[in-house]
């Protein structure tokens, strides 16, 4: 039977060992950066944010919110904690986000909680010494997916000037029949509503889409769909294959200095608006 092109563990040998590091790496990093823990977003349990902050004075600093993957069903804001080394090495405020998983809510409540989560950063980031103006967001998988509902285009801007995505999922019908089918049961109605393939993005926000060259074919074709959608749409699309990355090993790299997922994701941080 062929391997399951999605199922990670089927194509990255050392997958635990890397869910270890990153565990390691962000419990080092809440022990030496500064940061406000814990901070509600909204009224459920799961909607939940931590700030972390660069050294010095806080004023008008640029803001950065990163999504974590797992598929819509694991994983949590605690074990992505790392990603702020980078964030804050470019003299940004790390927001890093949590939300509730499936199956116990569905993919639409997922959407409306990071949504809120942008909306709270919005609203409140001023009084942490952020400027709202300077707002770029992240995301790895499951949270690439995630981080498109933060700069689609409506009535208002987005307010997103940058996008680095990163793995990302942006068709939702090919995972139905994946081993996730038993897991989470994407429905026929959440595959065509939250298909980012399907809907339309601020062209304002500069996006980066990232995929390293040995993840699965599906990941290489949804990642050059989605930049000739965002290209048709208007944006500055940038494509980037990390060499010798797959999967898990290209968002270790985004708390990893020197590497290329970490040099982009300081590049766009530092990025000025056009």
């Amino acid at each position: 039977m062929p391997k399951d092109p999605f199922r990670t563990r089927d194509h990255v040998a050392d997958f635990d060992d890397i869910v270890a590091d990153i565990v390691a790496r962000s419990a080092a990093t809440r022990a030496t950066l500064p940061m406000v823990a814990d901070v509600p977003y909204g009224e459920g349990k799961a909607e939940r944010l931590d700030l972390f902050f660069p050294l010095g004075r806080r004023s008008d600093l640029p803001v950065h919110i990163f999504i974590h993957g797992g598929y819509w069903r694991m994983f949590s804001r605690s074990d992505y904690s790392y990603v702020a080394d980078t964030v804050t090495k470019a003299g940004a405020i790390a927001v890093i986000v949590d939300y509730a998983l499936m199956p116990e809510v569905r993919m639409a409540e997922i959407v409306e909680q990071v949504r809120r989560a942008k909306q709270w950063v919005l609203d409140n980031i001023a009084g942490h010494g952020g400027d709202p103006g300077r707002l770029s967001v992240s995301g790895h998988s499951a949270g690439a997916h995630l981080a498109t509902f933060l700069f689609e285009k409506t009535p208002m801007p987005s307010r997103i000037h940058a996008a680095l995505l990163l793995g990302g999922l942006y068709d939702l019908k090919p995972l139905q029949t994946s081993f996730l089918k038993p897991l989470i049961g994407i429905t026929d109605e959440e595959a065509v509503a939250f298909t980012p393939m399907t809907r339309w993005h601020d062209p304002n926000t500069a996006a980066t889409i990232v995929v390293g060259d040995q993840e699965t074919p599906p990941f290489h074709q949804q990642a050059a769909d989605f930049a000739t959608l965002l290209r048709a749409q208007g944006h500055g699309v940038r494509n980037l294959c990390l060499d010798g990355r797959n999967h898990m090993n290209s968002v270790r790299d985004l708390g990893l200095s020197g590497t290329q997922a970490a040099d982009c994701l300081i590049a766009m941080i530092e990025r000025k608006r056009h």
